[in-house]
């Protein structure tokens, strides 16, 4: 295997199982010009070359990628194709009232069915399935969070159809777990394979006739060019799809924290440990604790099971060294003991991660810049799978300059302020972990809610 395909398959259990080689496209060699450049060939990026293929094929739309799609976030991910908003809807209701939160969050839900749509038509093989969504509490504040979620969602304007709590006895239709106290589903998430689904839509834009440049990093956006190391695009409109990575690009260091999620994925199990487990359909599951987990059965028959906690480090805070931490690993692999004990020696084959960018508020953007020629989506906080479809099909109408319902939603044209210069953005990331990981232990302890959370509310709800 070529030495730079390995490097790519060992960034995640999804990269490495794909079944066609990664070599890398072709890198920009000249200066060319486009009708639209797009920055990034991750969700965003791609989402939104494909639609605007669709909806006008005349136009030339070319895609630059510093590694090769799917490299990024979008090739690392739980897999959750996961409904509901992205960001505070008390802050997007402030500024554009509550019926557009609610329509912003209905359209989180059509945007899974959407994601499958585009997959089944495109013959993109990513094991998507849209079986629903389980949350667990394993404790009482852990119970009380999740009630008050649904109470809260339900005050908005959703449904019992939407999001409830499951009776008694009734979380053992869909997975057996020790000790669990209660559990809320949803049906507006599906599963699949996010490197499948990156690099087959990366496919499906090129066969609309998209220009995808992979090994080409973006020296310098704007001013109608995007400068590469051996060519120059230049265009009306340049669209940055950047998401984590747009803290490297000059002027934008403090744009969004980079916080790394991590996983771990076990070995295939057997169909006996399936049947113990009591997980035979393919609902994503999460738990309720400040530092969650959130897990998939995967296509080839493993759990895969992320969280938070990696820590944030001053002066790189983007580098490949980040992406697997010891402590992370094993309170994943002890959360597969507890709560899935049927799996509990089954070998961990892949740990893996990436970072996700969070804005200070916490709540995703769209913006256009008709003067500038710039269009951005991003900031989604680990929730990118369906908010990057959401982006994709709204910068599209926005760049070609279509009403729609999607340009009204309350994300387009938000603006986070930025976050504290160094070392306190430093200081505030090791904080969250800290005070949220005390905090679980604490509750699991006692069982009883952790008040310490207050301390790192104003970075946690970015007000």
């Amino acid at each position: 295997m070529p030495a730079r395909e390995s490097i790519y398959r060992s960034r995640s259990l999804w990269l490495d199982g794909l079944p066609d080689a990664l070599e890398p496209r072709p890198a920009l060699a000249a200066d060319e010009s486009c009708d639209v450049a797009i920055v990034g060939a991750g969700f965003t990026g791609l989402w939104t070359a494909y639609y605007l293929a669709a909806l006008q094929p005349q136009l030339r739309i070319v895609v630059v990628e510093r590694e090769i799609a799917g490299f990024g976030a979008s090739g690392r991910n739980g897999g959750w194709a996961s409904g509901f908003m992205t960001g505070d809807p008390a802050l997007y209701a402030h500024t554009h009232g509550a019926d557009a939160v609610l329509r912003a969050e209905r359209e989180t839900f059509a945007a899974v069915g959407e994601i499958g749509r585009v997959a089944a038509a495109e013959g993109i093989d990513c094991g998507f399935r849209h079986d629903g969504s389980l949350s667990i509490a394993f404790s009482g504040p852990q119970l009380a969070r999740l009630q008050h979620g649904v109470a809260g969602k339900h005050g908005r304007g959703l449904l019992p159809a939407d999001l409830r709590m499951l009776e008694a006895g009734e979380l053992e239709r869909y997975v057996r777990v020790p000790q669990a106290r209660g559990a809320s589903f949803t049906p507006h998430c599906a599963r699949v394979d996010p490197a499948r689904l990156a690099r087959g839509l990366a496919d499906a834009c090129e066969r609309r006739g998209v220009a995808l440049y992979e090994r080409t990093a973006a020296l310098q956006i704007g001013d109608g060019r995007v400068v590469c190391e051996h060519g120059t695009l230049s265009a009306p409109m340049i669209v940055r799809a950047t998401e984590s990575f747009t803290i490297e690009q000059p002027g934008e260091a403090r744009r969004f924290l980079p916080l790394y999620s991590l996983m771990v994925a076990t070995e295939s199990l057997s169909d006996a440990v399936w049947d113990e487990l009591g997980w035979h359909g393919c609902e994503t599951i999460s738990d309720a604790h400040h530092l969650f987990f959130y897990a998939q059965r995967t296509i080839d028959g493993r759990i895969a099971i992320g969280g938070r906690g990696a820590p944030y480090r001053l002066g790189s805070p983007i580098d490949a060294s980040h992406e697997q931490n010891a402590a992370v690993r094993e309170r994943l692999v002890s959360a597969i003991r507890a709560h899935f004990p049927a799996a509990a020696s089954a070998e961990i084959t892949h740990h893996w991660g990436g970072p996700l960018a969070v804005p200070r508020d916490w709540s995703m953007a769209i913006s256009i810049d008709r003067e500038r020629g710039v269009a951005f989506g991003g900031g989604y906080s680990g929730h990118g799978v369906v908010a990057a479809n959401v982006s994709g099909r709204t910068l599209a109408d926005l760049i070609l300059e279509r009403e729609s319902d999607l340009v009204t939603l309350p994300w387009v044209g938000h603006r986070s302020r930025r976050w504290e210069p160094e070392p306190l953005r430093f200081l505030a990331s090791r904080a969250i972990v800290a005070v949220l990981g005390s905090s679980d232990r604490f509750e699991d302890r006692t069982d009883r809610p952790a008040r310490r959370t207050r301390l790192v509310q104003p970075f946690v709800l970015g007000r």
